[in-house]
């Protein structure tokens, strides 16, 4: 998601700043390929759930650029856990997803809001998950993170206003690597969703920009992308 999220921007003209914490090479393919095709772009490590990194990051972002006018949030991390299993739940995985999905949007925002200030039109998108509504997902501390993320949107959308624009998308199963889900599970999944198929990354981008670029008068909101699953429930 993040990937086509960097593309897309980056075909309508922004420079873009790709974030990564491990996956260098996957990171620097991306801001590789975006200068081959004529566009602007820059890899920048950085663990967001440490408060002086996210700092950097934003450093790295006017250093290069001289400026920022749109944050997302894309930052995830979680491990597969049946939400029955409450011993399976140690504290070491419910502080790395909290501090990565929650902690880390909280410590990019605050560390990007002097520069977003400066911009007219200037937005943060938070990437949630449908999880945040259904209570299901990867592992119960998953959604209670991203649960945590629809509510502090909202909650930055009041601090924010009117200078800033913070609302989240929610995606619901996307066929990624993320939390090592079997190849099975998605396609289980798209025989039962009303549309017939799961919501890809570019679906995920398309919104992400709608919320970014278009929505200038909407803030505090929430989109669910997930081909219509949790609104309707499973088609058999």
């Amino acid at each position: 998601m993040g990937r086509a999220t960097a593309e897309l921007f980056a075909r309508e003209g922004a420079s873009v700043v790709v974030n990564y914490s491990q996956s260098r090479e996957e990171a620097e393919h991306v801001a590789r390929s975006i200068r081959e095709r004529g566009g602007s772009a820059k890899a920048v490590r950085a663990d967001v759930s440490k408060q002086l990194q996210a700092v950097e990051l934003m450093s790295a972002a006017e250093s290069e650029f001289g400026r920022l006018d749109f944050l997302v949030n894309n930052a995830g991390w979680s491990t597969r856990i049946p939400h029955r299993h409450f011993e399976d739940l140690t504290d070491e995985i419910w502080d790395r997803t909290l501090d990565t999905n929650l902690r880390g949007m909280f410590y990019c925002v605050r560390a990007a809001v002097p520069l977003l200030e400066k911009r007219d039109g200037a937005a943060i998108v938070n990437i949630a998950s449908v999880a945040a509504l259904t209570g299901q997902g990867s592992s119960m501390v998953y959604a209670a993170s991203k649960a945590g993320m629809v509510t502090m949107t909202k909650s930055l959308a009041r601090a924010l206003a009117p200078k800033i624009r913070v609302n989240a998308v929610l995606p619901g199963f996307v066929r990624t690597r993320f939390a090592g889900w079997p190849q099975k599970a998605f396609e289980d999944a798209e025989k039962i969703t009303p549309l017939r198929r799961l919501a890809t990354v570019e679906d995920i981008a398309d919104a992400v920009l709608f919320f970014a670029v278009h929505a200038m008068g909407t803030t505090g909101e929430t989109l669910v992308v997930d081909g219509g699953m949790s609104t309707l429930g499973p088609t058999l």
